[in-house]
């Protein structure tokens, strides 16, 4: 079980994928970052007030009076909207940036197909009856010599 084990690491496909999941969770931080200390304040500012959506709810119950979401929590039942938003425009940003990334490499795999549809061509090889007349060809002169 061991070997297989090592096998199954060893493979191209499974070390790829780690390393794509540890990139994936480092980008997923940098996205967070651009949301919560850059776009999240943007729209705070243009709708009002420098407000966070992240302590946006709606109370369940009459017991909740709480102005901040963890308070809130502590008090009842509540329908928390604001995280739910947070996380929809997060997607949105990593979406439309992967989108770029994919779009870019696309237009690069398609420039180096252009590139090597414009080189040269590749002769093709003769045809065998031209290869047997050279071969006659050659053997005849070197009789002649």
């Amino acid at each position: 079980m061991l070997n297989e084990f090592k096998q199954f690491i060893a493979r191209g496909n499974v070390m790829d994928l780690a390393v794509g999941v540890i990139i994936g969770a480092a980008f997923s931080k940098i996205v967070d970052s651009v949301v919560n200390d850059l776009v999240m304040p943007v729209v705070g500012a243009l709708t009002g007030g420098g407000f966070d959506f992240s302590n946006y709810f709606i109370a369940l119950t009459g017991n909740v009076t709480a102005t901040t979401l963890a308070e809130a929590r502590k008090q009842g039942a509540i329908f928390a909207y604001g995280n739910f938003v947070t996380v929809a425009i997060n997607f949105v940003i990593l979406a439309w940036i992967i989108f770029l990334m994919v779009k870019a490499v696309n237009r690069l795999r398609a420039s180096v197909e252009r590139d090597k549809a414009q080189g040269k061509p590749e002769a093709a090889p003769p045809p065998a009856d031209v290869l047997l007349l050279t071969e006659i060809r050659d053997l005849l002169r070197t009789q002649r010599v």
